[in-house]
């Protein structure tokens, strides 16, 4: 398996405060961090296209197969474009 493939994750956006840079029910890209998974939290590109860290509890990780993780992250560059 690559090992670019294992590091491509996202999470779905369960809840916000209201002052993020979120949408609930968006599909995010996550990075790994084993820092923020170690208070709870994940490190999330957000629509700043910036990375944050936000409370984990907030997001649901998808489990993904490969390609349909390189599909969604073809879709979501695009956007980004």
């Amino acid at each position: 398996m690559d090992t670019k493939e294992t590091l491509i994750k996202f999470a779905v956006c369960l809840a916000t405060t209201g002052d993020e840079d979120l949408e609930v029910g968006k599909v995010y890209r996550i990075l790994p961090d084993a820092r923020a998974v170690e208070v709870g939290c994940l490190r999330v590109i957000d629509e700043s296209e910036e990375d944050y860290l936000y409370p984990a509890a907030r997001f649901m990780v998808l489990d993904l197969p490969a390609a349909e993780r390189e599909r969604l992250l073809v879709v979501l560059e695009a956007d980004a474009a």
